[in-house]
């Protein structure tokens, strides 16, 4: 007996306990309700997606195709029309999530209006986004779903009873656009009480998956810019244990942290780390501190000095009061900060990377895992990157050491649209087509995301829009550059009536009134005209 069925029973058992006050309520559109309405609460979602993304990265363990994918998205509309464009082309939302960008939520969300990724805008506003996210997703279920159900009553009505028994298989078999999604808690927005405080929040509006950051959280830099100030291992590894105590408070037992280290790229921080014993976690922090060995006599009034091996050092210190690492640490920075992080109970890694090269990204997880076989990367295909112009320049080098005569083009003017019809070119660009599935079988990459996509896609449409609609195409810039488009190719949005929930509405509406009901989607709907 399929879920569906039983809850019709339920009902109509309901109704039988209550008597004749119940004469108005249909078992049948109660079990509809329910199947709409598939995740009551938050944390329902949390449980749900959690176990989607454990059983992802096992898959992915046996097989390294079957990486996963996400792209940023910065409201809930957005978030939707995605999963409703991915079953539509693809069947299926398998291995298919959501992000969710700090970065996004500064830019687009704060009440101060937009502002740089420097965990400036409101904390709650991260919570509320993926409480948003998954009320879209939870309406283009009941909009879907809703859409069957007309179908089985024309089916029956008709007395096609083996139409109906097809449409009842679908709804029985149904499958959410409700997915993971993997939400940036920057770098915790506090103390480790207050990462704790706000991860409580975001789990709470279904979230998952948390990744957290090594930077100082009053000093946070967006990962692609200049000026990234790193914590001490202790101080990051306090909040890893935050995150993990909150997902274990609400009952999320598997729920997933992603530990992002921008230490490839931050030559700074802001506290001497505290060593306990030599060789400890503050001991190899230190060490890659840039220190100069001085006398007693040396030291100035504020001098801040420490001791290394019997010997007095004094790390240097910028204006600012911060202190700066070795040049050249990165790598060797990023690596160890990587492997305390997975000792300190992180599932997954995200490395910050200067440009996006297969070579380099491998590196680092090959010595990770000499320590952590089964380290998994979460890597950011970055909008930051220039993509065009970094592969070409790939390319080139790469021609140039296998001796190719590479005479015909500039490297410094590669991104020139001169090339765009070159060999070097295409070569270039089907690079770009095989990174993810060559990084996933190489560096271990089990999710590749794009923080900023829909940020970008927004600003394209919106000028080419203007440009024609403004200028001489009027209104045919609208026509064709949008509507036709959309019919053409089936974007749902199309007939925005029933995207915004009017005929769930109308649905509702028969359930309470009957034949009495007033609908909106009759025959003067002029959505009709998109049938």
């Amino acid at each position: 007996m399929s879920v569906y069925t039983q809850d019709i029973e339920a009902v109509a058992a309901l109704k039988d306990k209550y008597g004749s006050a119940w004469d108005g309520i249909n078992p049948e559109y109660a079990a509809r309700m329910r199947t709409q309405n598939k995740f009551k609460t938050g944390l329902d979602i949390a449980k749900y997606t959690a176990a989607i993304m454990r059983r992802d990265m096992a898959e992915f363990d046996k097989d390294k195709t079957k990486y996963t994918q996400s792209l940023g998205c910065w409201h809930g509309f957005v978030g939707q029309q995605k999963l409703i464009s991915i079953k539509k082309h693809f069947g299926t939302t398998e291995r298919k999530y959501l992000y969710l960008s700090g970065w996004m939520v500064a830019a687009l969300r704060s009440e101060f209006g937009p502002l740089p990724d420097q965990s400036m805008h409101e904390k709650t506003t991260v919570a509320a986004l993926v409480k948003e996210l998954y009320t879209f997703l939870r309406q283009a279920d009941a909009r879907e779903l809703g859409g069957l159900f007309r179908e089985l009553d024309k089916a029956r009505e008709a007395g096609d009873s083996a139409k109906a028994a097809e449409i009842q298989n679908k709804i029985d078999n149904y499958e959410t656009h409700v997915v993971p999604i993997v939400a940036d808690i920057d770098a915790g927005f506090g103390n480790a009480e207050a990462t704790y405080l706000m991860a409580k929040q975001m789990i709470e509006a279904g979230a998952c998956c948390l990744q957290i950051e090594n930077q100082v959280a009053d000093e946070k830099q967006c990962g692609h810019q200049d000026g990234k100030v790193t914590v001490p291992h202790a101080d990051f590894h306090n909040k890893l244990r935050a995150l993990r105590y909150a997902f274990l408070e609400l009952g999320i037992d598997d729920g997933l942290i992603v530990a992002r280290t921008d230490s490839e790229g931050a030559g700074l921080t802001k506290e001497i780390a505290v060593v306990k014993e030599p060789g400890d976690q503050g001991d190899v922090y230190n060490s890659f501190l840039d220190v100069e060995e001085i006398d007693v006599a040396d030291m100035a009034e504020g001098d801040v000095c420490f001791n290394r091996n019997g010997k007095l050092v004094r790390p240097k210190r910028l204006p600012s009061g911060l202190y700066q690492f070795r040049p050249g640490t990165g790598h060797e920075r990023c690596v160890f900060d990587c492997i305390e992080a997975l000792n300190a109970g992180a599932d997954l890694l995200w490395i910050e990377t200067a440009v996006p090269t297969v070579h380099e990204i491998k590196g680092m997880m090959d010595d990770i895992r000499k320590v952590h076989p089964d380290a998994k990367l979460v890597y950011n295909n970055s909008p930051s990157f220039n993509w065009t112009l970094n592969f070409r320049q790939q390319t080139y080098d790469a021609w140039l050491a296998e001796g190719k005569d590479v005479s015909a083009y500039d490297r410094a003017n590669l991104m020139s649209a001169e090339y765009d019809e070159s060999e070097l070119s295409a070569a270039a660009d089907a690079r770009v087509r095989t990174f993810q599935a060559d990084t996933a079988r190489e560096a271990n990459v089990f999710h590749h995301l794009i923080t900023l996509p829909t940020y970008h896609t927004t600003a394209l449409s919106v000028d080419n829009l203007a440009k024609e609609y403004f200028g001489d195409k009027a209104m045919l810039g609208y026509v064709e550059g949008v509507q036709r488009k959309e019919i053409r190719q089936g974007i749902a949005c199309v007939k925005h009536q029933n995207m915004s929930g009017s005929d769930i509405g109308d649905d509702h509406k028969e359930y309470y009134a009957g034949e009495n009901a007033l609908k909106a989607g009759g025959a003067k709907n002029t959505s009709n005209q998109f049938s």
